[in-house]
């Protein structure tokens, strides 16, 4: 009697982990490819070798590009070397991107940038917010952009108890900022259990001087994060639930959903285009490939934008898409007048003129 007690209960927890290896394949779109949508005049952009996982971008056209992310059990074609911050002129005619000098007693040595946003305070004075994992640990750093030197002055680091597993910002202060945890855990097992399981315990905390506290959480992988024209509403990419989140923003800065936009692939950064409202999602069409990575099938991009967004239907197209020929893994798409910026999570990025 209780061998076969023993093994029902072995029955049951195999056909248990079956389903939910089953689910996590579905998540990762594990069976998905893509056709190729070409865009013209594009090339890869010199210098950036190990990734551009995000891109912000001022009115102005100056583009901060955040390069050389790592992270535990990910693919990197430069695992020895820091993280840093390019920057690119996009009004001029061939821009090239530069390496952003960062103040004297910033570690650089251990500088792992993720997810970015700038704000512009009023007296016209320039911060870059950046998620950094130092050592894979989680703090968000603030840095003021000093222009005429091509550098970033560091301000403050953050750390917090509710940054477990900080993945990307959006500004709304010069101290101030929403940010999203692709995870509840800290701990790379327990990150790991907490995907397979699909607890949906990621979640969107707000930042500021006075008051840290979650505003949205529920999440599968909460992801990138971005903010409407008019700062009403706050919107956010859950990469593993295939979802874009709206949220509306209150005065007291927390968040209620008002709808979520299903779509077909897995959403990573959102950005927003200045001339249109309209957002650009970087996804990846089949998330397998992305954490196990084969160069001789190599990891996919893909390009969304989607328009009029808090309507019924909004219209969603396809920007570009490449089955990691030219680009492996695309996760952020940025423009500026007519000029689009593709990066990735460790390959390379394309700058293209629409």
């Amino acid at each position: 009697m209780g061998r076969l007690v023993a093994l029902s209960l072995l029955g049951i927890a195999l056909a248990l982990l079956g389903e939910r290896l089953l689910a996590l394949r579905n998540r990762l779109k594990a069976s998905r490819e893509v056709e190729s949508v070409d865009l013209p005049n594009c090339h890869l952009i010199k210098g950036i070798e190990a990734g551009a996982n995000d891109i912000d971008i001022l009115p102005n056209g100056l583009a901060f590009l955040s390069v050389g992310l790592k992270c535990p059990g990910l693919h990197s074609f430069s695992p020895d070397k820091p993280g840093g911050i390019l920057m690119m002129d996009l009004k001029k005619e061939n821009p090239r991107a530069l390496e952003l000098r960062l103040s004297r007693g910033f570690n650089l040595a251990s500088f792992n940038p993720h997810g970015i946003s700038t704000f512009i305070d009023n007296d016209d004075t320039v911060y870059l917010f950046v998620v950094n994992h130092p050592e894979f640990k989680n703090t968000v750093e603030i840095f003021k952009f000093e222009e005429e030197e091509n550098s970033l002055l560091h301000l403050k680091t953050i750390r917090h108890e509710l940054f477990p597993s900080v993945n990307d910002i959006i500004a709304v202060g010069p101290a101030h900022f929403y940010a999203t945890n692709d995870h509840y855990f800290s701990d790379p097992f327990l990150k790991y259990l907490e995907t397979y399981l699909n607890l949906h315990w990621a979640n969107v905390v707000y930042y500021s001087p006075n008051e840290v506290k979650v505003v949205a959480e529920g999440f599968d992988a909460a992801n990138g994060i971005s903010i409407s024209p008019d700062r009403k509403y706050i919107y956010v990419a859950d990469i593993l639930a295939h979802e874009i989140h709206v949220l509306e923003r209150h005065p007291n800065m927390n968040l209620t959903q008002l709808k979520v936009l299903k779509l077909d692939t897995l959403v990573d950064n959102l950005s927003i285009d200045p001339s249109s409202g309209d957002i650009l999602v970087g996804c990846h069409p089949n998330g397998q490939k992305l954490f196990i990575y084969d160069p001789n099938n190599p990891p996919s991009s893909e390009v969304l934008r989607i328009q009029n967004i808090l309507s019924e239907k909004p219209t969603v197209t396809t920007v570009y898409a490449n089955n990691g020929s030219v680009l492996q893994g695309s996760s952020v798409a940025s423009v500026y007048d007519r000029k689009l910026l593709i990066g990735t999570l460790y390959h390379r990025a394309l700058f293209c003129e629409l």
